[in-house]
């Protein structure tokens, strides 16, 4: 239709109409996705593959089509647009500018790797042998370079990958903000370690599998995260999804050996869900829809995960619920030790069970074998061996077999390469954010002793989860806490926090 005479109300539902027409697509793949991850059988593995590719290839082509980009330029010209619409029209122009550069067919070959390389993982982990993912991965690293030539990118091609998680980060950026956190660290791990080690040994016993499912399903109920909008379901690699704001899904695993895998699981998807679910309803399929960038994602799991589920507090709560549920493993237990054994700082393999203190050493070996992947200074071939030798360098530890090494995070698979930047970020935004929720709530110490979780859900929400894309990470910071990021607020938390549990 022609734009010129058309009245911008018109010219925006027409907007609003194409992009959930494009959401509903994308969506639709989403659930194929998740259902991929949970009940999928293992023979369908290559029609779904080939299903994902084509409704992705649809997505794009709606999404990049020259009508759109005609609407869109009308749109930005037109100054009778109110301060949300104008900030859709600005985010989804960038968006179409950026999807613009890619042909369909790369967007439908990324997606058949992306599927196989998923599928290659899964058989890999099962058998512990990095050799049967490598090939699929090595021409997925490939299709990951060629897409950061066709985006463009001012220092390092890496800076593309990370630019697509978080706007504005960069290998600059990150080198220092990571050097800035890399001796303090290590300086307080080093005290750490010259005490006395707490006992965490509860935590390995026998815990019956439905009793630890149950047990998960109260927690993140009680969290505030709406089961008539979501479910939970079992995975290899704890995620969360979402194709709405009122259908937003969690999964995650269980280990009948280690109660602390399902439970800080959990919460950490469950943290991400309860963003999702408080997006705003009305701008489903625009950019004020979506999360503000995957760093703040992290920021939320990380801060349900750690400033509330880690926390004496917490403890006080819930550590007398557990023991209804598993009275021969933890009866004995008082709250004070329950709450030291589970902030337990040890040097170990797994990212997704480090304490959060080492976690940020297992974040700094990723993003640096990624940095090296992607300049070439390392093959996929060199992973394992870059892999257990910067473990053993940062902290100590020998990688006994891949699946304990370079196959336990699925995101390669994913192709989700420049994500594992956003732990670290969302940690520091995580701890700066409870710090001004602390000052803001008053009692909010007491009310999560009382296992009342709905005043910081509130905060949340009003400060964070309404305003979808409105702002960027460092915006939206500043917005909330008056500043920009600041690891002082985390580097003071880890300190308070483990001077007091190691004495």
């Amino acid at each position: 239709m022609s734009t010129t005479n058309t009245n911008s109300a018109e010219l925006y539902r027409s907007y609003q109409s194409s992009m959930r027409r494009i959401a509903d697509i994308r969506y639709s793949a989403a659930v194929l996705q998740w259902d991929q991850e949970t009940y999928l059988p293992s023979k369908g593995a290559a029609f779904r593959g080939q299903q994902l590719a084509t409704l992705t290839e649809i997505a794009h082509q709606e999404f990049t089509s020259d009508a759109l980009g005609v609407l869109l330029q009308e749109l930005s010209s037109r100054a009778d647009l109110d301060a949300e619409q104008q900030r859709n029209v600005a985010l989804t122009l960038e968006d179409y500018n950026r999807n613009k550069k890619f042909s369909s067919a790369f967007v439908r070959q990324l997606t058949e790797v992306v599927n196989r390389s998923f599928h290659s993982w899964m058989e890999a982990r099962k058998a512990n042998s990095f050799s049967l993912f490598a090939g699929d991965l090595a021409e997925l690293v490939k299709l990951k370079k060629e897409e950061a030539e066709i985006l463009g990118y001012e220092r390092h091609c890496y800076d593309a990958m990370l630019n697509d998680h978080d706007k504005g980060a960069s290998v600059q950026l990150l080198d220092k903000v990571f050097d800035t956190i890399r001796q303090p660290l290590q300086s307080l791990l080093a005290q750490v370690q010259s005490r006395p080690q707490v006992n965490n040994s509860f935590l390995q016993q026998h815990f019956p599998k439905d009793k630890q499912w149950d047990f998960g399903m109260q927690l993140i109920r009680e969290m505030g995260y709406d089961l008539e909008a979501g479910r939970q379901d079992l995975s290899e690699h704890p995620f969360t999804t979402n194709f709405n704001c009122r259908d937003v899904r969690v999964t995650t695993r269980i280990d009948v050996n280690d109660l602390g895998n399902m439970v800080w699981s959990c919460i950490h998807e469950a943290g991400h869900a309860l963003y999702e679910q408080g997006l705003p309803e009305p701008q489903y399929g625009l950019p004020l829809g979506e999360p503000a960038s995957y760093t703040i994602h992290e920021s939320q799991s990380r801060l349900w995960e750690n400033h509330v589920g880690r926390s004496l507090a917490w403890c006080q709560h819930y550590l007398p619920v557990l023991q209804q549920y598993f009275p021969e493993q933890l009866q004995s237990l008082d709250a004070m030790t329950f709450y030291k054994g589970i902030n337990q700082v040890t040097p170990s393999l797994i990212r997704t069970e480090a304490d959060e203190l080492t976690y940020h050493f297992h974040v700094m070996i990723r993003y640096e074998l990624e940095k090296a992947l992607m300049e070439n200074s390392i093959t996929t071939a060199d992973i394992p061996s870059y892999w257990n030798e910067s473990y053993l360098r940062y902290m100590n530890v020998k990688v006994p077999d891949d699946r304990q090494g370079c196959l336990q995070d699925v995101h390669w698979s994913h192709g989700s390469f420049g994500y594992f930047p956003t732990y670290s970020l969302g940690s520091f935004y995580a701890a700066q954010l409870f710090a001004i929720a602390e000052k803001n709530i008053p009692g909010l110490e007491h009310q999560i002793q009382k296992g009342q979780m709905d005043s910081l859900l509130s905060w949340l929400r009003e400060q964070v989860h309404r305003y979808g894309r409105m702002y960027t990470s460092e915006d939206l910071c500043k917005k909330v806490t008056g500043e920009t990021l600041n690891i002082s607020y985390f580097l003071q938390y880890l300190q308070r926090k483990y001077g007091s549990i190691y004495a």
